[in-house]
């Protein structure tokens, strides 16, 4: 009996997925966006340049000061992130972005970049796993939503997030 529940079960489940997932040439046509593959290619090549090959790199090599090029990513990467939060206080804006899902907002950077200036800088302590795990996820998981799951419901998540990133970069950057 139970055999016979199961596939109905598990079809019940893919078909209800099937029906959550939504078309959008817009968006499929981006770049990276029509295969996983050259995502999951990238996130390889991440965690093997900053987990093997850049430490191997640098192991005999002086750690390069990027003491300028940090304080000008931070300094951008608080003013972005603000940009993005000023749309909370602009009247309507929010409304308009929940019925609007293909609204042009300027892009988030790439969180990868900065366990790479970790590891040019030698600072394999700040290189976590906590840090690598969330970040390849939030990569391939975003990835997944845009191309699978568009929505406007996105849009409170990614204001949180610059939220907390304005905050955090600012501290990356006074503390520089």
């Amino acid at each position: 009996m139970l055999y016979n529940i199961m596939p109905s079960f598990i079809q019940e489940k893919v078909d209800i997925m099937k029906s959550e997932m939504v078309e959008d040439d817009i968006v499929d046509n981006w770049f990276l966006m029509q295969y996983q593959w050259p995502v999951v290619t990238i996130l390889v090549f991440y965690l093997a340049f900053v987990l093997k090959i850049g430490p191997d790199l640098m192991r005999d090599r002086k750690a390069m000061s990027l003491k300028y090029v940090m304080l000008a990513y931070n300094l951008f990467q608080t003013l972005f992130n603000a940009y993005i939060v000023s749309f909370i206080f602009i009247p309507g804006s929010f409304s308009y972005l929940y019925t609007h899902s293909c609204v042009p907002l300027p892009r988030q950077h790439n969180p990868l970049w900065m366990r790479i200036f970790f590891v040019l800088r030698k600072k394999h302590s700040h290189v976590s796993f906590l840090h690598l795990y969330h970040h390849t996820a939030m990569v391939y998981m975003c990835w997944g939503y845009l191309r699978y799951f568009k929505g406007e419901q996105g849009v409170f998540q990614g204001v949180l997030n610059a939220v907390v990133h304005v905050v955090m970069y600012s501290y990356y950057f006074l503390a520089a």
